[in-house]
């Protein structure tokens, strides 16, 4: 089972890497946070000292078309805000 997903690079996370040494994941949703934890520091080579988790449901979106009346849901995902100890950094630009 694949726990880190994908990192989230947004504006926010970014300045919240540099100001807090924070970064955001999408992490597997029945992941827990000792597994996130552990996936992050073999992945990066870093230590962890904290982890938020968050659960997003999806969304139910509707539109109009030319075809008529389109409804569907956008994906559930689960976050994890990871705290680097004092020191430590991750980048994700390194092996563009």
């Amino acid at each position: 089972m694949e726990i880190l997903i994908k990192p989230i690079v947004t504006e926010k996370m970014t300045i919240q890497g540099e100001k807090l040494n924070r970064y955001g994941f999408v992490v597997e949703k029945t992941a827990n946070k000792l597994q996130i934890k552990q996936a992050v520091e073999e992945m990066y080579s870093v230590t962890v000292s904290d982890v938020n988790t968050m659960r997003y449901g999806g969304k139910v979106k509707s539109r109009f078309t030319k075809a008529g009346y389109l409804v569907g849901r956008t994906n559930s995902f689960k976050k994890a805000i990871i705290t680097l100890k004092e020191g430590d950094k991750i980048d994700f630009y390194s092996n563009i």
